[in-house]
């Protein structure tokens, strides 16, 4: 597959559980048999720390942006931007810390960044071709979060609760919230929005038509 001139970079921002990632997916799905698409999530840059303890690790703020490598992420963002294949960190909830196994990244033509702030992150931002945020209600995304990280990344309900409040609402009020208005379309409920996934998937298929020419 020959592929195109650069790159086609989509980022998606939004709360803690808003749907980020199911609207990834949908998006995936609608374009991977024509188009070469990858998704890249924003939580596999969490900063390395193999030198802290985990009792240390797990009293991390790791809804602040200073718990993310940026630097990195936008650095590899532009090798696969300058054609150049990359080894993407691969984060491991269950230890606070980044696996010792990486992810192999080949050039392709549609880049998906899904994360809290990729909005947040002005360089990051600047990279984007299109910016969506996910905008869902607090107590679903809550609800969300608590089946997820109980179910999926072995939390204790007691730890989910205290978190949120310590640390997830309160970074969301500060960071993720205000990037809202950086976006291109704000999409209410991710990935079960199909009319906005249709407009989305319109703007993608002209844009990467006139990439093509």
């Amino acid at each position: 597959m020959v592929l195109l001139k650069r790159p086609l970079l989509i980022g998606i921002a939004g709360g803690s559980a808003s749907g980020k990632t199911s609207l990834a997916k949908r998006i995936y799905e609608l374009f991977e048999k024509s188009n070469s698409v990858i998704i890249i999530k924003e939580d596999d840059y969490y900063k390395e720390q193999s030198d802290v303890p985990l009792s240390e690790r797990v009293k991390v703020n790791y809804d602040h942006p200073f718990a993310f490598d940026h630097d990195l992420l936008i650095a590899q963002l532009q090798e696969l931007y300058d054609g150049n294949t990359i080894q993407k960190p691969i984060y491991d909830y269950a230890v606070h810390n980044r696996s010792k196994e990486v992810e192999i990244i080949h050039p392709c033509d549609v880049i998906i960044i899904e994360g809290l702030f990729v909005l947040e992150n002005t360089k990051l931002r600047n990279m984007l071709d299109i910016k969506l945020f996910v905008d869902t209600p607090a107590d679903v995304r809550f609800i969300r979060r608590l089946i997820r990280d109980v179910n999926e990344r072995e939390r204790t309900l007691q730890s989910v609760v205290t978190q949120y409040l310590n640390t997830v609402r309160i970074m969301h009020e500060e960071f993720v919230e205000p990037s809202k208005k950086y976006a291109d379309l704000i999409i209410p409920e991710g990935g079960k929005n199909d009319v906005a996934i249709d407009i989305i998937a319109s703007k993608i298929s002209s844009i990467l038509n006139q990439k093509m020419v």
